[in-house]
């Protein structure tokens, strides 16, 4: 068994892969230099909790699958 337990459900891991991977690319494409590169690494973060499925920020607030625990 992994160290983690899904916390996300379907939908919200796809919203997350596709948020984090447009924000990827519009780090890109709208900024330059050392700016791009660091937002571009945070959107990849968020795409890959979703790809995941294990969200650390709802694991502390105690936040699960079926709503607060």
């Amino acid at each position: 068994m992994a160290f983690y337990r899904k916390n996300i459900g379907g939908l919200h891991q796809a919203l997350r892969i596709a948020s984090g991977v447009a924000v990827m690319v519009a780090a890109f494409v709208y900024l330059a230099g050392t700016t791009a590169w660091l937002v571009a690494l945070g959107g990849a973060g968020f795409a890959l909790t979703g790809f995941v499925g294990y969200c650390p920020m709802c694991a502390m607030a105690g936040i699960g699958r079926k709503g607060v625990s």
